[in-house]
């Protein structure tokens, strides 16, 4: 069988995983900096000018790019595990804490690029990153909703994810078991809200009053397959 010849796309992709595992080692220590980039250039070989199209805003994009791969790497794992068997609560639940796990041998990078996009001037590209980690974990745990509960869903679990990131970070527990259950109470928040939209929908007078703003957030939602930016 004939093997198409690798893209610029395809060799850009390539030099930025490469890149990344290159800069782990460097980040504890720099950050997710120019001169992070610059080691991981040293280290990994790729040539500075196919670097520089992998990563053109430097640190940022290193982050962002790290967020990305870790999201990647979970949709690998949850490719082969069997979901369906499990309820809609288990499913995101099992998750959220496999996209932390998957990061625990990397706190230092997930902190340093929870420190850096929190600045004001990367608010953008920290709220994309987010929104698709939770957009993601909901297509893999079989969503299928169109209408303004694909808006919802993903805004309150992008809520819970980046809360639960941010209480892994300090969490010291053996096992982040205090993590755990920090997760399994945002995630029952999120059932009793899900719960409370199907009752209210249910009654003709407050789904008259959600007819509206489903029809707004409706209309400005996301697209589903949108190209993004993005621990």
């Amino acid at each position: 069988m004939e093997i198409a010849p690798k893209t610029e796309s395809d060799h850009i992709a390539a030099a930025r995983e490469q890149l990344l595992l290159a800069a782990l080692p460097h980040v504890a220590f720099d950050g997710w900096s120019h001169r992070t980039l610059e080691c991981a250039i040293a280290d990994s070989g790729v040539d500075r000018g196919l670097a520089a199209l992998a990563f053109p805003r430097g640190g940022v994009d290193m982050a962002l790019g790290f967020h990305e791969l870790m999201d990647r790497r979970l949709a690998d794992e949850l490719a082969q595990v069997d979901l369906a068997s499990m309820k809609v609560r288990e499913r995101i639940t099992f998750a959220v804490r496999r996209r932390i796990e998957i990061v625990a041998d990397h706190r230092d990078a997930v902190r340093r690029g929870a420190t850096l996009l929190a600045l004001p001037h990367h608010a953008g590209d920290s709220a994309a990153a987010i929104w698709g980690t939770a957009d993601l974990v909901w297509r893999l745990c079989g969503d299928t909703s169109t209408d303004y509960n694909w808006y919802s869903k993903r805004a309150i679990l992008a809520s819970v994810y980046s809360a639960t990131v941010l209480y892994w970070l300090g969490d010291e527990s053996t096992g982040a078991q205090n993590t755990w259950g920090f997760l399994d109470r945002r995630i029952e928040d999120v059932m009793r809200f899900e719960k409370f939209k199907a009752q209210a929908q249910a009654n003709p007078v407050a789904r008259a009053a959600f007819w509206l703003p489903g029809q707004l957030l409706g209309m400005i939602r996301a697209p589903r397959n949108a190209s993004r930016g993005g621990a």
